[in-house]
């Protein structure tokens, strides 16, 4: 296996931060990891030490105000900083892995990310993988938090609202505990800005996911206490592909990539994935 790091130059001249993970023969295909709100591509290694062997090229950038890319800390101007960062990248990608198929891997925030980006830039994609997505306001979050967050998205757009609960990421306690001491994972409160800029994003990702037809793999965790599981149900009705799945695990929580099960879930995504790829073989 092969690892590469960099930075590249994103929007209003903030410094990326990218890394790759590369088998040593050619790649079979692209995974592009799209990571989720507080934390950081190299969260991820489950996922690179399943896939590499098998021949993939995995890709993941920090997003803007996340791990080592530039940028207050999770707070965006507006949504768009995270999708046209993703598109650089991703054409950085095609040109570096000339023909190969690319699919989105996409957890969490990082769901909603690829879900707005499938959107526009579909057509440039091979298929799509979203873990936990972030599609649905959750329903204990009252209409009074998101209209003071509206508020506040205008008037002090890095004020905290919101944390994430640790205990939610996973069942196992040694994932837990190296989320709390890894020191590129925010563990402050959301800014007001960016929550508002979710937000809108979620309501987008609802009224418009119909427009999705590329081949989409939905897997979510059926206890997810960070984001609302109804979510994930509610995209796979709606978008309009018709090579679709959805995979719900009873019991795991958030990071179903991190949980004790892992293996089971990284194989599901494998067998998704070769499946796809044999399309393209045909």
């Amino acid at each position: 296996m092969k690892h590469q790091e960099g930075y590249f130059k994103g929007i209003r001249d903030l410094r990326i931060y990218y890394q790759s993970w590369l088998p040593e023969n050619e790649p079979k295909a692209v995974l592009l990891i799209v990571h989720g709100l507080a934390e950081h591509s190299g969260r991820y290694m489950n996922l690179v030490n399943h896939f590499v062997p098998l021949g993939y090229a995995l890709y993941g950038i920090d997003h803007i105000g996340h791990g080592k890319s530039d940028g207050p800390r999770v707070y965006v101007e507006r949504f768009e900083d995270f999708t046209d960062t993703l598109k650089t990248f991703s054409h950085m990608i095609r040109d570096w892995q000339l023909k190969k198929p690319i699919f989105l891997v996409g957890h969490s925030m990082g769901g909603l990310i690829s879900s707005i980006y499938l959107l526009d830039h579909q057509d440039e994609l091979s298929g799509a993988v979203l873990s936990g997505p972030s599609v649905k306001v959750p329903d204990n979050i009252s209409s009074a938090t998101i209209l003071a967050g509206k508020l506040f998205s205008t008037l002090m757009p890095k004020l905290g609202l919101l944390a994430l609960e640790a205990d939610g990421v996973s069942r196992d306690p040694e994932v837990v505990q190296a989320y709390l001491n890894d020191p590129l994972v925010y563990t402050g409160k959301t800014t007001a800005r960016l929550a508002a800029e979710l937000l809108k994003a979620i309501k987008r990702a609802a009224a418009d996911a119909s427009k999705i037809i590329l081949p989409i793999l939905i897997a979510q965790g059926g206890e997810d206490r960070l984001v609302d599981p109804d979510g994930a149900q509610m995209l796979y009705d709606t978008v309009g592909s018709v090579d679709k799945t959805l995979k719900i695990y009873d019991g795991l929580y958030h990071e179903i990539f991190n949980e004790p099960e892992h293996h089971k879930v990284l194989g599901d995504v494998e067998a998704w994935l070769e499946s796809q790829l044999s399309t393209f073989q045909a």
